[in-house]
């Protein structure tokens, strides 16, 4: 080789790495942190507004919920989506995720709630109202969340193992059948069972899982579109025949 090519050859080794680096970047998701992102904020903005409780009159009756009614359904949508399009693994990391800053923020809202209020600060009892730490509720929050979120994902991973791509409605709504009961009767028994008891306590778990999966039903359409996009605009999610490109 001459003095003049041999001055221009790439070394081996750098052309291996390159080569390895366009592979890997074919493999980095595009979306996924803006999903854990809108993921966990949604969870806590629900988190938050929980503690007002809304009454809108319908003419033949009242619908009463609370303010975290209007987000924490979308928490499930963005559920669906980590599992569909980024697989199990990267969904529970997520999930993990949102635990961790729901933690931490209830922990953030009680040292703030017991800190000596300056002088002339006349908001205290607000504070507590809306923010307050309430023992029993935050741990019912917690841990329905974490195995209803965990549920969620396991079955919809499971049933697409069963299905295939195929069917995507089957998985969506029995993963929300079986999240959405685990959730909800955590929650409603560690937060009330024994402030509600008997036939109180029985219609309230059933309206409340109701509600809840209706909800997802009615917005299935939504969050078929939802799923859709990250499919034509993910170019690594899970459903690829490209084993090379799959991310679970």
């Amino acid at each position: 080789m001459s003095e003049n090519s041999s001055s221009h050859a790439i070394p081996a080794a750098t052309v291996r790495t390159q080569g390895t680096a366009a592979e890997l970047g074919n493999r980095v998701p595009r979306y996924f942190d803006i999903v854990v992102v809108g993921f966990v904020g949604f969870l806590l903005l629900s988190n938050i507004t929980a503690t007002k409780l809304i009454d809108i009159n319908v003419g033949v009756g009242h619908l009463i919920f609370d303010g975290g009614a209007i987000l924490f359904p979308l928490t499930y949508i963005l559920g669906d989506v980590l599992t569909e399009i980024y697989g199990l693994k990267r969904a529970k990391r997520a999930i993990y995720l949102g635990f961790a800053m729901s933690v931490i923020a209830a922990l953030v809202f009680f040292l703030v709630q017991i800190a000596p209020p300056a002088e002339g600060y006349e908001n205290q009892s607000a504070y507590e109202a809306v923010l307050g730490f309430v023992p029993r509720i935050v741990l019912a929050s917690l841990l329905g969340y974490l195995f209803g979120q965990l549920l969620n994902a396991l079955v919809l991973d499971k049933l697409r193992a069963r299905f295939g791509e195929n069917n995507m409605w089957i998985r969506l709504i029995g993963s929300t059948l079986v999240g959405e009961f685990a959730d909800t009767l955590i929650f409603c028994t560690v937060a009330f069972y024994g402030i509600i008891t008997g036939a109180d306590f029985l219609n309230y778990l059933i309206t409340g899982y109701v509600y809840k999966v209706a909800v997802e039903v009615i917005l299935l359409p939504v969050t078929y579109l939802v799923i859709g996009w990250f499919k034509r605009h993910e170019p690594g999610w899970v459903g690829k025949s490209d084993p090379n490109l799959r991310l679970s």
